[in-house]
């Protein structure tokens, strides 16, 4: 993903949907982002979810250069093969397709969809 100097609004924005002011922290895990929430959001937090994705995905490469795992070990290089040619802006109108054709699937996970239906296909591109 073509993704630079955007770090500081996308960890901003991170920490507003994972912030919860005067309640005490839980023991639930992080909540699974659905379709149903994906559509009801507007285009900049689903930007921020996205570059949350993305930043993982770098800090990920990063630390699996000292430490690499094989292609069965890890889904890090197969998500970066398959989002080499798309942008933000991209996976953004791609996921916003594919829940409006798909209305009855609004609670899939958007991390199912974006790598079965943006990441897989993406992979089986030649670059």
């Amino acid at each position: 993903m073509k993704v630079k100097h955007l770090f500081g609004p996308a960890a901003l924005a991170l920490s507003l949907l994972i912030a919860t002011p005067g309640t005490a922290a839980t023991t639930e895990g992080a909540p699974i982002i659905t379709g149903k929430q994906w559509m009801e959001s507007d285009a900049n937090l689903k930007k921020a979810y996205l570059l949350g994705m993305a930043n993982l995905l770098q800090v990920e490469q990063a630390y699996q250069r000292r430490h690499a795992p094989t292609d069965a070990q890890t889904l890090v290089p197969r998500f970066a093969r398959g989002l080499q040619a798309q942008t933000l802006d991209s996976v953004r109108q791609s996921l916003d397709n594919w829940y409006a054709a798909n209305p009855a699937k609004l609670e899939r996970p958007v991390v199912e969809t974006l790598w079965f239906e943006i990441v897989m296909p993406g992979t089986k591109r030649t670059p």
